[in-house]
């Protein structure tokens, strides 16, 4: 059905009642079960409402309690999770169970001339089967009139570019709020006026809106409070103002497969994670190691002109940003054990936020402490020796310790296959004091056992400390054995390693397919990244700095795979996220379609897949017949994977059921031969 832009109240109650009607038209097959009659999978049925849904003129104090009655006893789950109003109120409704029905108490002071909706979400179920009764609403207005303007739209992952389930559209009259375009502090400072909720899909269809100018603004809630917190719920905004009387037409349908409404979107939120202000402090300090300490900021980027130890010289202490942001260092000693005290005493002298929020200078003391504290293997492996030494020096015997564990710690891999286009790496637990980079050894064996010896280089990681890059001149058919010799590297806690042997062989080019990438389209100003994925998303290999022109995959393993294509406008070589407070979007990032819609590519060993990406076509402004088309052939993808599946599982089950005959049919061939050999 079409939706014309002024909604009047009859069809909301309509939409409604196609909601619960559709519901039950559209019920999935029963399986029947050895032991009983088929199985219940049909949710509850509302059976009466007193007050009646829409009620008009319902008090603002002391507004009572609404009874809903089922066809059968229901209980309450998720109700944190799945229940909420709009507007939100102060004080939320308490909802029980009462017979077949179940009661919500009003406790707060409602709004006067305001259109209210209580959103149980699916958190009402049966009570035998637990199947959910799915977008129930039960709306009521304290005016003589219910608001039932309608507004659609989709929430999407700004970097997955993927549909944000559940998340909250919060809509603020525009006249209502105080706005600055270049500092926009809206759902800090004000009460959405109406909220909605977008289904798993990313649609949503906000009701009981104005025909008013709204500004629009989506929240994902992930910790379940109903409250924006910046830094782990992902946002998005719109631009400008949205009068849904001013809105296209758009297409409403009843999704009997996930059963709920489903709508064409007229809106498009590109979600994203606001790295939002946070104040800044040294807000804790600890050592969990002897050699290592850790330093936690309450923002990125911390400012620190001056850190000093009264046991250690400067140039002994090793700072290693464990973040992108710098918000987490860890310290490390580069000293003998035997010089680190128990308590490490120390200064910094950093920038801190004072209460009006300015950047001010600062010196504050550090306390660093640690000790050995011995696990119970630990304490019983010290006292067996204990009393193994204690033995022997009674019976004046010389007593030997044990050689110790050797406490080096690396991970790399010691067999497999290498890919020439990437190197070896491994990682330490501690910063190295010591590397003979001269001692290690690479030998080459060809595939007629001839052995040749090939340089070998090793260097730093210039992102992460503990990270070293062992590089060869890698060549297909023979077998390569790289040798670290004992005591080669040291690391600042004085451990250093016993030997390392590692055997590798290279890719075979023929086992993996070649992806070759013609860019077309776009403008000089404009970076692009491409990153390859495989089916489950997984980033497998990317490539930055990309213009017009051509481009090359390598050793992709055989599978499906996608494409992320990443509009990197400040060229910086990763994709940035947005700033609510400063009303700046992410970047763009689209996964690649080609013409047929199709997201998702096979590859095949020793295969070469050629595309043509346009930037232009890809990076094209949405508009809402675009973003319909984009869902419409991502739905289609969908359903095709299903139907696939479904297939292979049919297969499987057949082939099992065939075989199951067939046993059978030997089973009493074979009975029916002893039979009549017994007559």
């Amino acid at each position: 059905m079409t939706l014309r832009r002024r909604h009047t109240l009859n069809l909301l109650r309509g939409g409604v009642a196609l909601l619960f009607v559709s519901a039950f038209l559209s019920r999935c097959a029963s399986t029947m079960t050895p032991t009983g009659g088929p199985r219940d999978s049909l949710p509850p049925v509302i059976v009466e409402m007193l007050p009646d849904n829409y009620t008009t003129n319902l008090p603002t104090v002391n507004p009572g309690k609404i009874y809903i009655e089922f066809d059968e006893f229901v209980q309450i789950k998720d109700q944190q999770k799945e229940f909420f109003t709009s507007p939100a109120m102060k004080k939320k409704p308490t909802i029980t169970q009462r017979g077949r029905g179940i009661v919500i108490q009003l406790r707060d002071t409602l709004q006067p001339n305001t259109t209210y909706a209580l959103n149980f979400g699916s958190s009402i179920r049966d009570n035998n089967e637990g199947n959910p009764l799915y977008s129930m609403r039960y709306v009521f207005s304290t005016g003589p009139e219910v608001d039932s303007m309608l507004l659609s739209g989709y929430t999407a992952d700004g970097y997955k570019a993927d549909s944000v389930s559940k998340s909250f559209i919060w809509f603020y009259p525009a006249d209502s709020v105080e706005y600055t375009p270049d500092y926009d502090s809206t759902i800090f400072k004000y009460t959405p006026a109406v909220i909605a909720r977008a289904e798993t899909n990313g649609i949503f269809i906000a009701q009981n809106l104005k025909p008013i100018p709204y500004r629009i603004y989506a929240v994902e809630d992930r910790n379940d409070n109903q409250m924006y917190e910046p830094g782990t719920d992902q946002v998005g905004f719109l631009e400008g103002t949205y009068n849904p009387a001013e809105m296209p037409d758009f297409a409403i349908w009843y999704d009997s497969l996930r059963r709920y409404v489903s709508a064409e979107p007229q809106l498009y939120l590109r979600m994203f994670t606001d790295k939002a202000f946070r104040r800044q402090l040294l807000s804790e300090s600890e050592r969990p190691l002897q050699h290592k300490a850790m330093l936690y900021f309450g923002a990125p980027r911390p400012q620190i002109t001056a850190l000093s130890f009264d046991s250690i010289p400067e140039d002994r202490v090793i700072i290693d940003p464990q973040t992108e942001g710098r918000d987490t260092l860890a310290l490390w000693f580069n000293v003998p054990s035997a010089s680190l005290p128990d308590t490490i005493k120390g200064k910094i002298t950093y920038f801190k936020h004072d209460t009006l929020n300015r950047l001010q200078e600062v010196t504050e003391e550090l306390k660093l402490a640690w000790r050995l504290i011995e696990t119970k293997e630990q304490e019983r492996e010290r006292e067996r020796l204990e009393r193994e030494r204690r033995k022997a020096e009674a019976a004046g015997e010389e007593w030997t310790e044990p050689k110790k564990e050797n406490l080096f710690a690396y991970k790399m891999p010691l067999t497999g296959e290498v890919n020439p286009e990437e190197d070896l790496t491994i990682d330490f637990d501690y910063p190295l004091a010591r590397l003979d980079s001269a001692s290690l050894l690479m030998t080459f064996r060809t595939q007629d056992n001839r052995i040749e010896d090939l340089p070998v280089t090793i260097r730093r990681d210039t992102a992460q400390l503990r990270r070293w890059h062992i590089r060869s001149d890698w060549k297909l058919g023979g077998e390569y054995t790289l040798t670290i010799p004992q005591g080669a590297i040291t690391d600042i806690a004085g451990f250093s390693n016993d030997s390392i042997i590692g055997k590798y062989t290279v890719f075979d080019p023929e086992k993996f397919a070649t992806v070759k990438i013609r860019i077309t389209g776009g403008n000089d100003s404009t970076r692009y990244i491409i990153q390859l994925l495989d089916a489950n998303n997984a980033l497998k290999q990317e490539k930055r700095d990309l213009r017009t022109g051509d481009v090359q995959f390598n050793y992709v393993p055989a599978g499906e795979i996608k494409f992320r294509i990443i509009e990197d406008r400040n060229g910086n070589g990763r994709w940035d996220t947005g700033n609510l407070v400063e009303r700046r979007q992410p970047e763009r990032a689209e996964i690649y379609t080609n013409g047929e819609g199709e997201d998702t590519f096979a590859t095949k060993t020793n295969w070469e897949i050629e595309f043509t990406m346009d930037m232009n076509r890809i990076f094209a402004p949405v508009t809402m017949k675009s973003l319909i088309r984009q869902l419409d052939e991502r739905e289609a993808q969908r359903q095709q994977r299903e139907a696939e599946k479904r297939a292979k599982e049919r297969l499987k089950g057949d082939g099992r059921q065939q075989q199951q005959q067939q046993s059978s049919n030997a089973n009493f061939g074979s009975a029916g031969n002893m039979f009549s050999t017994f007559r």
